[in-house]
């Protein structure tokens, strides 16, 4: 039986990428700041299931969690960071700003570099994070969010880079989504909104294909590339 862990389980593609993986045979460590969700995933899935509490802008804990999960599981093939924040700032309230940061930079790069080191030790792994095509350009109206997407898609590719020095047999999958509707879809003129359980069925495939890149849904690529090449008098205006 397969291990999993995903961090950030209790909402969203974090719990439904968390369902499809015990439906597919994993045995899953839950992590989230709401116990009664991870207790209610434990409940239906008794033999399959661990979970721990974890809040990722608690950074001391996160490594000891980790490796208690590791524990109970016998082992790890497979981690998913799904815990990720954002909220519109236009007013650049910097509370607000450092807590997108605390969540997206600081807790995801402590996960993500314990996952590495500890898929080092032991030979082989898959990390996987979930990013966002928002990471790809600038956000007025957001920019700590679409600032700390970035810095994961950069950071994932660092990550990939050094795993493959190290002789091991290590993949990296950065997933970029478009809009999902979860809680974390807000704003007004939203388009190709993709069911949360679509959206983690598509990354459920890009995971088991070892994907280095994977747009969430398919046709977010065609969006991705236009932003990379689109002047800053369009974007501007958007």
């Amino acid at each position: 039986m397969k291990k999993a862990i995903v961090i950030g389980a209790t909402s969203g593609i974090g719990k439904s990428i968390s369902e499809i993986l015990i439906l597919n045979g994993y045995a899953v460590g839950v992590t989230g700041r709401r116990l009664e969700i991870l207790k209610s995933l434990k409940e239906k899935n008794t033999n399959k299931t661990f979970y721990c509490q974890m809040d990722v802008q608690e950074l001391s804990s996160i490594e000891t969690i980790c490796d208690n999960l590791v524990n109970q599981l016998g082992g790890l093939d497979l981690i998913i960071i799904s815990a990720g924040i954002g909220d519109e700032n236009k007013s650049l309230d910097f509370t607000i700003e450092n807590n997108v940061i605390k969540t997206n930079i600081q807790g995801f790069t402590c996960v993500a570099d314990w996952a590495i080191n500890h898929f080092k030790k032991q030979g082989q792994g898959h990390l996987v994070n979930i990013s966002s095509i928002a990471g790809l350009t600038g956000n007025g109206e957001a920019p700590s969010y679409n600032a700390t997407k970035a810095f994961q898609i950069n950071y994932l590719e660092g990550l990939r880079l050094n795993a493959g020095k190290s002789g091991t047999n290590i993949n990296v999958t950065d997933v970029r989504p478009g809009f999902v509707d979860t809680a974390m879809a807000k704003g007004d003129g939203l388009f190709w909104v993709a069911p949360v359980d679509k959206a983690a069925q598509q990354i459920f495939t890009s995971i088991k294909r070892k994907k280095k890149v994977v747009y969430i849904t398919k046709r977010w690529r065609i969006i991705g590339f236009l932003l990379k090449i689109m002047p800053y008098s369009i974007l501007r205006k958007l």
